[in-house]
This record gives structure tokens, sequence and C-alpha cells, in this order.
């Protein structure tokens, strides 16, 4: 896994972060099991261009004025509309410890069962947990759907094995991706109005009897 340098400060937690933000920097917090939080900031663009360049999961060499200190990136929050980095979390660790990060998997190919039989693809996990040591860090897991019929899926038992790397679920048959067939909606029957029975108004008044009368009786 490659290491990547990002200058670091310690930021003043009293002043307002939007006015951090506006300056070009992100607002973040440094820690670890040997380390006490430290509020941090970091270059925007610096970071954007590292993500983007190399994934989420690098390990990032958080450079002070006085030191240097090897992280990952354990949480990244974005602005709802702009997508804009709005606060990281890094997490202090040790190159010869291994830690637990999420990776997204990414599928590659077109199933079978999509082109020749009008299937869908499923996407149903976007991300895994796995175990390792940071040097093992996978950027992404590829997952290859080609031979993918309709009905046919691949669970987590099934993802690509990566030495050093162990999935962490609970469920190893649980689905990553399957092909769904065609859903045909039946056509319901026209619904037509029942008949309803006539109104009939009777004239006059019923006796005690039940009879209809007229009138008085003579």
């Amino acid at each position: 896994m490659k290491q990547v340098v990002l200058e670091a400060e310690i930021r003043d937690v009293s002043k307002n972060l939007n006015v951090l933000r506006s300056s070009g920097k992100v607002p973040a917090v440094f820690y670890g099991k040997k380390e006490q939080p430290i509020a941090i900031s970091v270059d925007a663009k610096k970071f954007v261009s590292i993500v983007e360049k190399e994934g989420a999961n690098v390990i990032v060499e958080l450079k002070f004025k006085d030191s240097s200190k090897p992280a990952i990136i354990k949480e990244l929050q974005r602005h709802i509309l702009t997508q804009a980095p709005n606060h990281i979390d890094f997490q202090s660790i040790s190159l010869t410890e291994k830690v637990e990060i999420l990776v997204p998997i990414h599928v590659e190919g077109v199933a079978d069962g999509v082109k020749n039989a009008g299937g869908t693809l499923e996407h149903v996990m976007r991300e895994i947990k796995v175990q390792c040591l940071p040097t093992d860090m996978p950027s992404k897991i590829s997952v290859d759907v080609t031979a993918l019929k309709v009905g046919d899926d691949i669970t987590i038992e099934q993802l690509p094995k990566i030495e050093g790397v162990e999935y962490i679920h609970h469920d190893k048959k649980a689905v990553v991706v399957t092909v769904l067939g065609q859903t045909v909606e039946e056509e319901k029957p026209e619904e037509t109005a029942e008949p309803q029975a006539p109104e009939v108004i009777s004239k006059g008044k019923k006796d005690e009897e039940g009879t209809a009368t007229d009138g008085a009786k003579k």
C-alpha cells in the first residue's frame, strides 16, 4: 500500500469552522490507542487530490512541524450538496498491527443474464469490512459478474481471495450481487359495477299485519 504525505496543522477549536473551510482547510481530528485526540486541519485541495488518485484506503503520513505520524482515513464527512470534504477522522496506526476498514466493492463486466436475458443486476452490498495490516489495505474489491445468469449471485464467501486480507461479516453466505429476472405485471380485469337492485317504493302505509293499504280501512 502506497504512503502519501499530507501536511497538518494544530487548529484552534475556538475558531469558527465555516471560516476555516472558506480559507481552503478541512477540519479534522487525529486519534489512536496511544495518541491523545488532536484537533487539526489539512489543505482541502491536497486532500481531495489524494483521495481521487489513491482512494480513501491509503496510508497518510500526517506531517506536523516537529513530527510525522502514520494514519488512515477512518471517517470522511462530505457536504450534502457539493460533496466537498466537511470533516475527517484520522486514526493513528502501527504498520505492524492489523486494522479494520471498509473497502468498496467494484463490479466488473456485464452479466450474461443482463446482456442476453433482459435481467437486472442488483448491487446488494457496496462495501465490506476487512481486517488486514495497513500495508495490505486494498483500495477496492473487484468482482467479475460476466458469467452470472438470471437467478445467479455472488456471496461473501465467493469474493476473490486476497493475501493478508480477511473479510469481516457475520454471514459468509450474504449476497453481494445478484441478477434478477424480468418482472411481468399481470393485467387486472376491468372492474365492472355490480347491478343494483331497483329501489322499490311502496305507496301507502303498512298495517300491523304487513299489508299495504292505500288509505284507511272501510
